[in-house]
């Protein structure tokens, strides 16, 4: 078995087999995370492509800080948010103080089936499901996604509410879902 040293240091070669192993051992994984960011799985094969050949141009600058897996995940989130920047900005995205919030602020999804899940955060609306993946699967905050997405925070904030409103809204009206406080 090839080490993961052996294969960086072989894709910094530009080897063929190092590559191959490098995408075989990763792209599963990396794919789930484009499919959170991408309307359709051809999008999200597009961004992973475009992703693993940034890996590939780059893989010269992993210093090792990091697991490699981790290295090639922000990657592919940087290069799903470069893919939908430009979607982002042809919806409007309203600040806090524009919105009604709900004053169930709680937000739980232990009892729901993760795919069931993961189709309806597909089905938000672009901005609201981006923000929505980085902040509450992701695990940046608001002041991160806001410099990300060149978006205020409030706007960051107000779109994560509007994500937890509608995800609420579709599971009250899915009769196969027993819902908790959303």
């Amino acid at each position: 078995m090839i080490s993961e040293k052996e294969i960086i240091n072989g894709c910094i070669n530009s080897e063929r087999k190092a590559q191959k192993a490098l995408y075989e051992m990763h792209a599963p994984r990396l794919l789930a995370v484009a499919r959170r960011y991408a309307k359709s799985l051809d999008e999200a094969e597009d961004i992973l492509q475009e992703s693993f050949i940034k890996v590939f141009k780059n893989i010269e600058k992993y210093r090792g800080d990091s697991k490699l897996g981790y290295w090639m995940k922000r990657i592919v989130i940087n290069t799903a948010l470069n893919h939908q920047r430009s979607k982002l900005y042809l919806f409007p995205m309203v600040d806090v103080q524009d919105i009604p919030l709900g004053t169930d602020t709680d937000f739980t999804l232990r009892e729901h089936k993760l795919n069931d899940l993961m189709k309806l955060i597909g089905e938000l609306p672009d901005g609201c499901r981006v923000i929505f993946n980085l902040y509450a699967i992701e695990g940046y905050n608001h002041r991160e996604i806001a410099e990300l997405l060149e978006i205020s925070e409030g706007t960051s904030k107000s779109q994560y509410a509007r994500a937890k409103q509608l995800l609420r809204d579709k599971l009250q009206k899915d009769n196969d879902f027993n819902y908790g406080t959303l």
